[in-house]
C-alpha cells in the first residue's frame, strides 16, 4: 500500500474541522445562549478554540500518530493485525489526550464536561476514530482491489494475445523449422559459423513454442536458453559485450515460469549497452535466500534516471511485472547499478 498522500491528510483535517465546529454549535446552544448571542454566539473564536477546536486539533494529531503506529509501522503485518492495534491504540490515546486537556484547562480556569458527563469527552472521539480508520481499512481495501482488478485486467489481455500467439506458432512449427534446415543445408561447408548461428536460431523458436505449451520449466533450461540468445547477440557486439552468470548448481533444477529471464536481459542490452562504443557487462545472478529465489539482471550500461519510465518502453518488462503480480504477488526493483548500469532484480 502507498503511502498516505496531502490529500488524504486535508480530507482527515477538515473531517474534524467539521465535528469541532458542529461540536461547539451543541455546547453552545445546550447552554441557552442562543436568545442571549444571537445565531452567530457560537463563532467567538477564544470560546471555539477552549471548547472544542483545541481538543479536535489535538485528536486530529492522534490519529496521525495512531496511523503511524499501527498502520505505517505495521505495513508489512496483515491488516488483521494493523486493525487490532489500531482499535486497541484509539482508546488509550484519546484518554490520555483528554485527561492531559483537562489538566491544562483546569490551570488556566477554562470550564470542561466533569463528573459522569467526562466520559462523552472519551467516548466521541474514540467513536470518531473508530469510524475514521474503519473508512480508511474500507478505503485500502476498494484501492487495493481495483488495483487487483485492473492487473487481472492486464493479464487477461496479455494472455489472450500469448494465446494467439501460441495458436499461430502451433498451426505448423515444423514448417519453420524445416526452412531452417533448408536455409542451414544451403550454407557452404565453409561457413560453418552460418550454420550454427542458424541452428541456435531454431532452438530459439523451439524453446519459445514449449514456453506456449506448459507452466514451469527448470532454471537449467531457462538458462540455456538465454545463453542462446546471448550468443546470437555476442556475433552482433563482438568483444563489446561480456556475460556473467552466476548461477549455484543446487538450484539449477528449481522450476519457474518460461520466458522470464530473456526479457530482463534484452532490455539491458538494448536500452543499457546498445549504444556505447565500449559496451558491458551482463551478470545474470541466483541465489536462494530463505526459501525463495532471489533474481539480479544488471548491466554497466547508461543507467535509467526515470526507472518507472522503462515500463513504458516495450512490453517486454512490463508483461514479466504483470506476471511476477499475478503468479508470485511480487514486483520488479529497478535499482541503480555499481559503478554504473542498471540492476533489475525480484524474488519469487
Amino acid at each position: 500500500m502507498k503511502k498516505i498522500t496531502k490529500t488524504e491528510i486535508i480530507i482527515i483535517f477538515l473531517f474534524y474541522l467539521f465535528f469541532s465546529v458542529l461540536y461547539r454549535i451543541v455546547l453552545w446552544y445546550s447552554a441557552n445562549n442562543y436568545a442571549s448571542e444571537g445565531f452567530w454566539g457560537w463563532a467567538k473564536l477564544r470560546d471555539y478554540w477552549y471548547m472544542s477546536g483545541m481538543q479536535y486539533v489535538f485528536y486530529f494529531i492522534a490519529s496521525i500518530f495512531i496511523w503511524f503506529i499501527g498502520v505505517h509501522l505495521l505495513k508489512r503485518k496483515k491488516t488483521i493485525v494493523q486493525i487490532g492495534v489500531v482499535v486497541l491504540l484509539i482508546p488509550i490515546i484519546v484518554f490520555i489526550i483528554r485527561e492531559s486537556r483537562y489538566v491544562f484547562l483546569d490551570s488556566i480556569g477554562i470550564w470542561h464536561l466533569g463528573g459522569a458527563g467526562a466520559v462523552w469527552d472519551w467516548y466521541i472521539p474514540s467513536l470518531f476514530m473508530m469510524i475514521q480508520f474503519g473508512c480508511f481499512f474500507a478505503y485500502r481495501y476498494f484501492k487495493e482491489n481495483q488495483q487487483k482488478l485492473k492487473i487481472e485486467g492486464e493479464l487477461k489481455t496479455a494472455a489472450l494475445k500469448s494465446e494467439l500467439s501460441a495458436i499461430k506458432a502451433q498451426l505448423n512449427p515444423h514448417f519453420l523449422y524445416n526452412i531452417f534446415n533448408t536455409i542451414s543445408a544451403s550454407v557452404p561447408a565453409e561457413n560453418e559459423k552460418t550454420r550454427h548461428m542458424i541452428a541456435e536460431l531454431s532452438d530459439l523458436f523451439r524453446y519459445q513454442l514449449k514456453a506456449s505449451q506448459v507452466e514451469k520449466v527448470t532454471i537449467k533450461e531457462e538458462l540455456e536458453f538465454v545463453k542462446k540468445y546471448l550468443a546470437l547477440e555476442k556475433e552482433r557486439f563482438q568483444d563489446r559485450l561480456h556475460v556473467n552468470i552466476e548461477v549455484e548448481d543446487h538450484i539449477k533444477d528449481e522450476l519457474i515460469p518460461p520466458m522470464l529471464l530473456q526479457p530482463l536481459v534484452e532490455n539491458s542490452i538494448k536500452h543499457g549497452l546498445s549504444s556505447l562504443i565500449e559496451g558491458g557487462t551482463i551478470t545474470i545472478s541466483i541465489k536462494k535466500k530463505n526459501n525463495q529465489l532471489a533474481f539480479e539482471i544488471s548491466d554497466t550500461g547508461i543507467g535509467v534516471e526515470n526507472k518507472e519510465a522503462v515500463f513504458n518502453k516495450g512490453i517486454g518488462l512490463t508483461n514479466t511485472r504483470l506476471r511476477l503480480e499475478k503468479m508470485y504477488n511480487t514486483t520488479l526493483k529497478l535499482s541503480n547499478n555499481t559503478p554504473k548500469g542498471l540492476k533489475i532484480s525480484f524474488e519469487i
